[in-house]
C-alpha cells in the first residue's frame, strides 16, 4: 500500500482526543494573521486557549494583503503565525521572507514530510481533494482523470475557475510537474476548448452550474459539496444534489490533485514559543479531527477520522507530489494560461 492510499483508507479510524504537552504550555499572547475565512475556526481558537492559557488576537485578510503588511511591518511586524490557504501563498510568503524554520519533533512526525516545506518554514494542516462533478442525466461516462478533461468528446460541457484563481493555478502547476510544460499547455488547451461557458464565479458556482444545466462537467475542491450534504447551501438543493455524480481522477496513476491549508511562524515572531505551541497544536488530534468536522476538509495527519459528510464522498487515492515543487510551477502555470486564452 503506498503512503498516499495509506492516508485515505485508515482515515475512518477512530483517534484519541488529546492536547498531549501543549497543556503545559505558559500562559500569554498570540497573534495570528489569518486569511482563512470560516466560522467554524472559532472553535479551533477557543480549544487552544482553553487548553494551553494563550490568548489568540487575530488579524484577518487577504493572503497576498497579510503578506504584504509583514513586509512592511518588518522587525517590528507583530505578527507570531501566518494561516492561509493553497501551497502557492506558503511559497509566496517563503519567497517574501516573513517566516522561519520551525524544529519540531511533534511535527516532524505527526505532518508527512510531503505536506511540510523542505525549509521546515510552512506545514500544512488540513487538505481539500480537486475532482471532477458530474451531471448524472446527461454524462454517461465522466472523465476519468485530469487529462481527460481536454477530450474533445466532452466539447463545450465543462465549467472551471478563472485563471486567476489559485487553485485553478496550483492544479495546472501540478500537471506541469507530473508531465511538463508542453504536456500541460496543450491539456489546457483542450479545457478552454470544452468550455461550457467563460469561467465565472467560485467552487460552489461551478457546482450550481451543474444544477442550473449550464454545465455537465465541473472541477471543485471536495468541502464545498460535502458541506452541502452536511447542511443547506443556497442553490444545491437536496433533490438536485442527487443527480450530482464525482470522480476522484487519476486513481490508476498520480491520484487526486490537493489543496492545501496551512501555516508557518512569522520570521520576527515576539511570542515564537507560543507560535510554535499553536502549529504543533494544529497538528494534535482534536484540532484535526475538527478541520473535517467543522468545514469538511480532510486532516493532514494520517489516520485521523473523518466526519460523515467527508467521509461520504468514499476513498481515494491523493497525489502525494511535493508541494514545495508544485507551487514553484505556478508561474510558468499562468504563462500557459496565458497562452491559451483561459480567462
Amino acid at each position: 500500500m503506498t503512503r498516499s492510499s495509506f492516508l485515505f483508507t485508515t482515515a475512518l479510524t477512530a483517534a484519541a482526543v488529546t492536547l498531549g504537552p501543549l497543556a503545559a504550555a505558559a500562559e500569554g499572547e498570540l497573534n495570528l494573521y489569518s486569511s482563512r475565512h470560516y466560522d467554524t475556526d472559532e472553535r479551533l481558537y477557543s480549544d487552544f486557549t482553553e487548553a494551553t492559557g494563550i490568548t489568540i488576537n487575530r488579524i484577518e485578510g487577504k493572503a497576498d494583503e497579510l503578506i504584504a503588511r509583514m513586509e512592511a511591518e518588518g522587525a517590528n511586524s507583530p505578527a507570531d503565525i501566518l494561516l492561509t490557504v493553497d501551497t502557492s501563498r506558503l511559497e509566496r510568503a517563503k519567497e517574501a521572507g516573513v517566516l522561519q524554520s520551525v524544529n519540531s519533533d511533534l511535527l516532524e512526525a505527526r505532518i508527512p514530510a510531503y505536506l511540510q516545506d523542505s525549509d521546515n518554514q510552512w506545514f500544512g494542516f488540513s487538505q481539500r481533494a480537486r475532482i471532477i462533478f458530474y451531471d448524472k442525466t446527461d454524462v454517461e461516462n465522466p472523465p476519468q482523470t485530469y487529462a481527460d478533461l481536454a477530450d474533445p468528446a466532452y466539447k463545450g460541457m465543462v465549467c472551471h475557475r478563472s485563471s486567476t484563481n489559485v487553485y485553478s493555478q496550483t492544479l495546472l502547476a501540478s500537471v506541469i510537474e507530473h508531465a511538463g510544460a508542453e504536456a500541460a499547455t496543450a491539456w489546457a488547451q483542450g479545457v478552454v476548448d470544452n468550455f461550457a461557458r467563460k469561467p465565472q464565479g467560485g467552487d460552489t458556482d461551478q457546482l450550481r452550474g451543474l444544477v442550473s444545466g449550464e454545465c455537465d462537467i465541473s472541477i471543485s475542491n471536495t468541502y464545498y459539496f460535502a458541506r452541502s450534504i452536511r447542511r443547506d447551501v443556497d442553490g444545491l438543493p437536496a433533490e438536485a444534489r442527487e443527480n450530482i455524480g464525482w470522480v476522484f481522477p487519476s486513481q490508476n496513476a498520480e491520484g487526486a490533485h490537493m489543496n492545501l491549508s496551512g501555516g508557518g511562524v512569522a520570521v520576527n515572531a515576539p511570542n515564537r514559543d507560543n507560535a510554535v505551541a499553536f502549529l504543533e497544536y494544529l497538528a494534535s488530534d482534536q484540532a484535526q479531527q475538527y478541520f473535517s468536522a467543522g468545514n469538511d476538509e480532510y486532516p493532514a495527519v494520517p489516520g485521523v477520522a473523518l466526519s460523515p459528510s467527508v467521509a461520504a464522498l468514499g476513498l481515494f487515492k491523493p497525489d502525494d507530489v511535493d508541494l514545495s515543487a508544485v507551487a514553484k510551477n505556478v508561474p510558468e502555470a499562468q504563462r500557459i494560461f496565458n497562452t491559451v486564452g483561459w480567462p
